[in-house]
């Protein structure tokens, strides 16, 4: 069975890890912490780079720095992963879903602008498959209305909005390194502040509510409890392991760039069966090779064409179901049909891509795929 997906180790991990078992510093904010934050900063421009845990606890934070009170809304995408809603939700946010576009998944001004009232205070939009939505556009809209703009960032390491990383152009940015993304720390995530006014607390929040990081560059001489927050800082286990697969970066995207374009030359405007190939990237995005997906013309479709991968022995899987109707929300949306949303969850297929997948074996996964359309 060719996999959906395979973590991919660069060969330095162990020895990094091995480094941290030698040193003083395991519990994190050490010196493969503080790597990563410079790379980071250094590299895509962000005002302040935190490591978290998760891609969740990154969005948690984002939440938490937007000093939402009850009733607040928060404009979020319904096709997106359960986080990024539940992140607003736990500060106790009114969360407003907001359709996908037809030409990708990504939300539009098309389908924000119209949830726009005076209880708004973010909005939230994902970069799916690492393609940006329309930042200029959006970053508008918050200025015209005194929003806050989060980034989910999480597929989009590398990732650019005409020259500009995402994840560097709204006020918050929340990023994943879980197994399934282009760079790993097994699990992990990352805050990125492009907004002065949210960098000192961004640190207090990261450290359960204390104003240790200040102690320990020296600019006090004591710390204390400061706010509220929590233990988002990974160890320096993960930080070491991410590391490793930064340094590699530029190599993983080579490959991970190859693997895609096989697979849109094989397969753009060579399928039947009204299964269509990935969109075409807009003018203003780029592509960081997150993931390469087709669209059914139906559920049944889809059924039926990722069965006869699988008999083939090539692991396939759909993406995300829609927020709105789910059963924990389902009773709290406020009723529109989001049509485009449910079309997505219904009808895309998203195939394998990762660092050690073999020219024969993409091959394979695209003579199987012209063979049934």
């Amino acid at each position: 069975m060719i996999p959906f997906n395979k973590p991919y180790c660069s060969g330095r991990e162990l020895s990094y890890i091995a480094e941290v078992c030698r040193s003083t510093t395991m519990s994190g904010n050490g010196e493969f912490t503080k790597l990563c934050h410079g790379f980071f900063e250094k590299r895509y421009g962000f005002k302040k780079a935190l490591l978290c845990t998760s891609g969740t606890d990154a969005l948690e934070m984002c939440a938490m720095l937007c000093n939402l009170n009850a009733g607040d809304e928060v404009i979020v995408p319904s096709y997106t992963f359960v986080s990024t809603a539940l992140a607003f939700l736990r500060e106790r946010a009114v969360v407003r879903f907001a359709d996908s576009g037809r030409e990708n998944p990504n939300v539009t001004l098309e389908t924000i602008e119209p949830l726009i009232n005076e209880r708004t205070k973010v909005i939230c939009v994902v970069h799916y498959a690492g393609v940006a939505c329309d930042m200029d556009g959006i970053m508008a809209l918050a200025r015209e209305h005194n929003l806050i703009v989060v980034e989910d960032a999480a597929h989009s390491i590398d990732s650019y909005y005409k020259g500009k990383p995402l994840g560097s152009i709204g006020h918050l940015a929340a990023f994943s390194f879980h197994e399934t993304k282009n760079i790993s720390s097994g699990e992990g995530g990352m805050l990125a502040i492009n907004d002065e006014r949210f960098v000192r607390r961004s640190e207090i929040l990261w450290e359960k509510g204390t104003n240790r990081a200040e102690f320990y560059r020296g600019a006090v001489n004591k710390y204390g409890w400061c706010d509220m927050g929590s233990s988002f800082l990974p160890s320096e286990f993960n930080a070491a392991f991410l590391w490793a697969q930064l340094e590699q970066l530029d190599d993983i995207q080579r490959k991970r760039k190859h693997i895609w374009e096989m697979y849109d030359k094989g397969l753009r405007g060579k399928t039947g069966r009204g299964i269509e190939v990935m969109p075409e990237l807009p003018d203003y995005a780029t592509n960081n090779a997150h993931m390469y997906y087709l669209l059914c013309p139906s559920l049944e479709e889809r059924t039926r064409f990722m069965s006869y991968l699988k008999n083939r022995g090539i692991q396939t899987t759909f993406h995300y179901l829609p927020l709105h109707s789910s059963v924990y929300y389902k009773d709290k949306h406020d009723g529109r049909i989001l049509s485009e949303c449910d079309r997505y969850s219904d009808t895309l297929v998203r195939l394998p891509l990762f660092y050690e997948l073999t020219d024969m074996e993409v091959e394979k996964i695209i003579r199987t795929i012209r063979e049934y359309a």
